[in-house]
């Protein structure tokens, strides 16, 4: 029994000998680790140690493969119909950092890739005063804009889906609603929604002098800051406005956002209603424009799961209109 044991005990410290001059000879002991919970540890025991000509040859391969992987940036744009578009950055493998990752990999594995991703040479502040009525049809998200102005009674409901759902949302608020709401409106930023700009009393913008408009705008951005929002947004009222009013609203620093899709909320539709307008037009880069109603209270769940279910990501205006890519299951590339 005693011999036995002996013999089994030296075998095991044998092969464990054996391993780890395997792994001092041919890679550290990480590299043998990630391996085998790679499954690949029968390749483990191939040298590792490359030659300098073999390290040239191995950066002549990951550059030979970079070109073809290379996703050019899209510029942001003005459409005749849409008006601003926002630009799409691009991917591009970045070689050191690639390099390093494979260069003590296995013979035979093969490559992975770390990439970057490439701003577009056009943004969508540079196409002056434009308004925005959609995100760039190359990102596959959504933006969700709620614009508060009077009513309450159905926050609390709308805040508390989105939480469960793990998405944001970009409320625009009225100046007067916020005067009045300070402490509600902190809340929602703290929830981590965006806050931005809805004017100050709901005026039609369009049948205001330049000078009302501006003191529409700067009212409610002046109680924005006091709250610590740093807004870049502008959402006219009833979606009425005029060049004067995208021109004010960009002197201010703010770019001036409509909607894609309306769900027409305050008129009290139907859940079944309302998925239907959004299933008629939804497209990536749509903003969808809500209230707080009973109406989207009771239609948010069925809407953000549908956004899912349909591989669109729901979120804010900055994220839906900013130019950075996807990173998730939504678009399945890997970004190291």
């Amino acid at each position: 029994m005693n011999r036995l044991w002996w013999k089994r005990a030296s075998f095991i410290a044998a092969s464990a000998l054996m391993v780890v001059v395997m792994i001092k000879l041919n890679g550290n002991v990480s590299s043998f680790i990630e391996h085998v919970k790679e499954d690949d540890a029968v390749y483990t025991f191939v040298q590792v140690n490359r030659s300098e000509q073999e390290k040239r040859e191995l950066m002549e391969q990951i550059k030979a493969e970079a070109e073809k992987l290379k996703i050019a940036p899209i510029n942001a744009s003005i459409d005749r119909v849409y008006k601003a578009i926002p630009g799409y950055n691009g991917l591009e493998v970045d070689l050191e950092a690639t390099y390093e990752l494979n260069v003590n990999a296995v013979r035979g594995a093969k490559l992975r890739f770390v990439y970057r991703e490439v701003e577009p040479a056009v943004q969508l502040e540079d196409l002056g005063s434009q308004p925005i009525y959609k995100g760039n049809s190359a990102k596959k998200a959504v933006g969700l804009m709620i614009n508060v102005a009077w009513g309450n009674e159905y926050l609390d409901s709308i805040l508390n889906t989105l939480r469960n759902e793990d998405v944001k949302a970009t409320f625009f608020l009225d100046g007067s609603w916020l005067k009045k709401n300070k402490e509600l409106a902190l809340r929602i930023q703290e929830e981590g929604h965006e806050l931005s700009n809805h004017a100050y009393s709901h005026p039609d913008m369009a049948q205001l002098s330049r000078h009302q408009q501006l003191e529409q705008i700067t009212k409610t951005e002046t109680l924005l800051k006091e709250i610590g929002v740093h807004n870049k947004w502008f959402a006219p009222p009833s979606g009425s406005f005029n060049a004067s009013t995208v021109q004010v609203a960009r002197d201010q620093g703010l770019l001036t956002v409509l909607w894609t899709i309306d769900t027409i909320d305050w008129r009290n539709p139907s859940a079944q209603q309302i998925m239907e307008r959004i299933k008629a037009k939804l497209e990536p880069g749509a903003l969808i424009l809500m209230h707080p109603t009973t109406a989207t209270e009771k239609t948010l769940p069925q809407m953000i799961q549908y956004f899912k279910e349909q591989g669109y990501m729901p979120g804010t205006v900055s994220h839906t209109l900013s130019s950075e890519r996807l990173h998730d299951g939504v678009e399945g590339v890997d970004i190291f």
